[in-house]
């Protein structure tokens, strides 16, 4: 990869020549800016992943019940709702470089408080003030803002194929994130630590990487920045218009709605959650839950790499919808699978193919919206995801305290997930991005 240092560009040989070659030079050449926020979202998502692994046991050996446990993961993604909405929606006018930074300060102290009380009451506080992810995805204010920030050093042409590299870059690090959780919780275990300190151990490091995250932050140049003129005119946006967008309001409307149903669904079977299934069916101990969400996450971005090549070929819409529908096929064959090895086999299968949809709909996201409305439309698109996501966890908790009912999540998202699929294409099947043409 190549990251400008004072200027546009500047080579970091870092890798093989045979290996560079496999990256495109959309990537290679990257801005100092844009580099800084490939690493950023490294580290978060390393941390979430980390986290999702152990967390539900966490919660448990605290003493915790599922039900418990389930409204409280809800609160806390009701809590990252609220937080995103309130900081992307300002980023444009505020500064992005310091809403980013907030945001890696409340990881950090939700990170603290997890680990440092067992009190319901606290966490529940702690949950819904701070940024926590469950589901190993991205939850904040982050998101939002950094593809804005890349969509304005990268050009249209490209924005596609460095969303997917971007998209690589998480899924990579969730996948380490979540090896690593589960493995140092079981190599703890193993070395006579208590079940509860071992996971207290991976809740602080997820603390120490929010406090890595804000100082990757304070790197960020003004280029990141919209500038001045567009700073002034979004301002007043904010003040006149529904959530700082203009123009945008109805698209992202129309579209925050299906990415909340879609984030409903997936909200039954968020990898904590998911995690705990194969615990529960098969008595998969930490270490090995962490393996194989390793390789889940794995798949997963490498999917996200084709998507940009299809989606020059088939436009950003269809490649959403037509390779989200088999991987939701998938993941409601999961439960089905009579033993350990056919159920992951689907799980992987189903990974392989479900982050090819993820960087094609950020990048239509930001296509379709006015630049100065990215960050507070992007904010919008993901505080409707989010919104979806805290819901469901609550009804997931219970299903999971009953034997009987513990394949249902599973049916229950993917067929939600089929639907969403299927109006998405009906309603914007006609509204292509600029680059796309008639």
């Amino acid at each position: 990869m190549s990251c400008g240092q004072g200027g546009p560009k500047m080579a970091i040989a870092f890798s093989p020549l045979r290996i560079r070659g496999l990256i495109p030079d959309s990537v290679r050449t990257l801005r100092r800016d844009a580099c800084v926020l490939f690493l950023s979202r490294f580290t978060r998502l390393f941390a979430y992943g980390s986290l999702s692994v152990i967390l539900v046991f966490y919660l448990v050996s605290l003493g915790l019940t599922e039900g418990q446990v389930g409204i409280l993961l809800t609160l806390t993604l009701a809590g990252d709702l609220v937080i995103s909405l309130l900081l992307t929606t300002r980023a444009d006018s505020v500064g992005r470089r310091k809403i980013l930074m907030i945001g890696a300060a409340l990881m950090t102290a939700a990170g603290v408080a997890f680990a440092s009380t067992k009190n319901l009451f606290l966490l529940l506080v702690a949950a819904t003030v701070g940024v926590i992810s469950p589901s190993g995805n991205e939850v904040g204010p982050f998101l939002s803002i950094e593809q804005a920030a890349l969509s304005q050093v990268v050009s249209p042409r490209v924005r596609t194929e460095v969303f997917a590299w971007y998209t690589f870059a998480g899924s990579l690090a969730t996948a380490f994130g979540a090896f690593c959780g589960g493995t140092a919780a079981e190599v703890l275990q193993r070395a006579s630590v208590s079940k509860t300190e071992s996971y207290r151990a991976v809740v602080l490091l997820y603390a120490v990487l929010g406090l890595v995250l804000a100082s990757l932050f304070a790197r960020l140049s003004s280029a990141a920045e919209i500038d001045a003129t567009e700073r002034n005119k979004d301002s007043r946006f904010v003040l006149r218009y529904f959530l700082g967008i203009g123009k945008s309001l109805t698209i992202i409307l129309k579209l925050s709605s299906l990415f909340a149903l879609d984030s409903f669904a997936g909200g039954f079977v968020i990898q904590s959650f998911a995690a705990y299934w194969f615990y529960l069916r098969f008595n998969v101990n930490p270490a090995r839950l962490g393996l194989i969400f390793f390789w889940a996450n794995i798949l997963a971005g490498a999917s996200s790499l084709v998507a940009s090549k299809l989606a020059s070929r088939f436009g950003l819409v269809r490649t959403m919808v037509f390779t989200h529908l088999p991987s939701n096929v998938l993941l409601i064959l999961v439960p089905l699978m009579p033993n350990l090895p056919l159920a992951v086999l689907l799980l992987l299968a189903r990974f392989s193919i479900s982050q090819m949809d993820v960087p094609t709909r950020q990048s239509y996201t930001m296509a379709v919206v006015r630049p100065e409305e990215r960050s507070a439309a992007g904010g919008v698109a993901g505080a409707a995801r989010t919104a979806g996501a805290s819901i469901s966890p609550v009804f997931a908790g219970f299903l999971f305290s009953n034997p009987l009912f513990i394949n249902v999540p599973f049916f229950l998202a993917g067929a939600l997930k089929i639907l969403y699929d299927l109006v998405l294409y009906k309603q914007f099947i006609g509204l292509r991005p600029p680059e796309e043409g008639d």
